[in-house]
């Protein structure tokens, strides 16, 4: 099946057709490396790190660019509070940034541009945008003109005589329109500042994005992605400087936007203070159910934040977990020369298996529904546990074979595209001692029982329970599993 998006452009759902075949190329819109991550940034990471994992599950070559800002007034104003150099301490959170977003499961990007190392090209956009006349100086600052752009205001579907200034648009009675937003700044006793053929001075926020995309993925590229809050001004904004400084229809073909993450229905952001942290989240709770309680809802509606709500994706992951370790749990008996009981079963949890995959596919395929796909996951879950239940003494080959096959569909699923699954276990060598240990502890409790010592056998249940290991009493022996 063809994957359908839904491009914010044409506000409709289209089939994506690359630029070249078998080869995708996005621009995600990064941090301001000012602080530590909150949830409401993790959000478009693992959107579109998810976004990047099923392109390359279907086989194309993915080119990820997503930015730095490294420059920027709430840098610099960060900078005066903590007494550091504003590139030193946009340096210092860029390096907390890879630590929270390797722990959420998100991959690294193909390029991690910063915009403090592409000055020249920001410059050279610049003075093309002037040449051109949609762009103008003013005393060492350089506006671009909206009015001299037609399209402004295509993909926030606004026209300019309803627009108000948005987000770090400063109203300055200087600029021909109040909508004219700034492509470079000059500089201010203090502040990082190159040279340029308008005095010393640093970049306007939303040219960094498109000097830098057009750059690593040059024009005409596939997919610019970012939160819903990004659509105006920034987004508007790089799609009219970008098409005056290189043609129409020579930026970004579709554009994705998440939807906000919510406290109390009102939109989780650092200026309200309703934020938090993802180091803050990640000390309470394991990265992969944060990116399960992403994930389980389609990445352009809203999502409210709730302690309750991640506690009922802690337990939902912990069902998909607890079925993988049964299932190696199972594997792991001796085999039989013939499976015992309905032999039918294997049959059905092969043809599980497989319609588990095509019902994925065709979740992602409609614009990267993961909700569904994750409801998948639990179908999945459900007929493997049914299947193991069947299972008394061991399997045959037959057996072996499609629990094996139902297994690694669900891994390659909930991990390789869903990333839900990384980081699950520990080392094996380290994994062979435990189970060496449990198997140790889980002898001493069976003796004990025999001996009709209940107190000792209780108390190693209950010293057990409390370091978050579960022994479950079954017809194939005693079995352990974490929490």
């Amino acid at each position: 099946m063809t994957i359908r998006l839904y491009n914010t452009l044409t506000r409709r759902k289209e089939e994506l057709k690359t630029r070249e075949a078998g080869r995708v190329s996005m621009y995600i819109c990064g941090p301001t490396t000012y602080n530590l991550i909150h949830l409401g940034n993790a959000r478009p990471l693992i959107v579109f790190d998810t976004v990047r994992r099923y392109m390359e599950y279907k086989g194309f070559k993915v080119d990820y660019v997503q930015n730095f800002t490294d420059i920027d007034d709430k840098i610099i104003n960060r900078a005066k509070e903590e007494k550091m150099d504003p590139l030193a301490l946009a340096a210092k959170y860029i390096k907390e940034f890879y630590q929270d977003a390797g722990s959420l499961g998100v991959r690294e990007a193909t390029v991690h541009p910063k915009v403090s190392e592409h000055i020249p090209e920001i410059i050279e956009m610049v003075q093309g945008l002037v040449e051109k006349g949609v762009a103008y100086q003013v005393d060492g600052d350089v506006y671009f003109s909206v009015k001299d752009f037609k399209g402004y205001g295509k993909l926030s579907g606004r026209s300019l005589d309803e627009m108000q200034a948005g987000a770090r648009v400063n109203v300055d009675e200087r600029k021909k329109d109040p909508m004219d937003f700034a492509l470079w700044k000059s500089a201010k006793p203090g502040e990082p500042s190159w040279d340029s053929s308008w005095g010393p001075g640093r970049p306007g926020w939303h040219i960094e994005c498109s000097a830098m995309s057009l750059k690593y993925l040059g024009r005409s590229f596939d997919i610019h992605g970012g939160g819903f809050d990004l659509i105006f001004p920034h987004h508007e904004n790089e799609l009219a400087q970008s098409e005056a400084y290189a043609g129409e229809g020579t930026f970004a073909h579709y554009w994705m936007h998440n939807g906000f993450i919510t406290v109390n229905e009102e939109k989780m952001s650092k200026s309200l203070g309703n934020f938090f942290t993802v180091r803050e989240i990640l000390a309470k709770y394991d990265p992969r159910v944060v990116r399960f309680y992403m994930l389980s809802t389609h990445y352009r509606s809203p999502l409210d934040f709730d302690d309750s709500k991640l506690e009922m994706s802690k337990k939902s992951l912990e069902r998909l977990l607890n079925t993988l370790e049964n299932a190696e749990r199972v594997l792991k008996q001796k085999p039989l020369d013939a499976l015992e009981g309905d032999k039918s079963k294997v049959a059905e949890l092969s043809a599980a298996a497989k319609a588990a995959r095509e019902n994925f596919e065709k979740a992602m395929d409609d614009d990267f529904n993961t909700a569904l796909a994750v409801a998948v996951l639990f179908d999945l879950t459900r007929d493997i546990n049914s299947f193991m239940a069947e299972v008394k003494k061991g399997l045959d080959p037959q057996g072996i074979q499609a629990l094996v096959g139902a297994k690694n569909t669900l891994v390659t699923l909930g991990q390789e595209v869903l990333g839900l699954f990384e980081g699950a276990g520990v080392a094996e060598e380290d994994q062979s001692t435990v189970d060496g240990l449990m198997d140790l502890v889980i002898s001493i409790r069976q003796k004990a029982r025999a001996n009709k010592d209940w107190a000792t056998a209780d108390e190693i249940r209950n010293r057990l329970g409390e370091i978050g290991i579960v022994l479950e009493d079954t017809p194939q022996g005693v079995h352990w599993k974490r929490k």
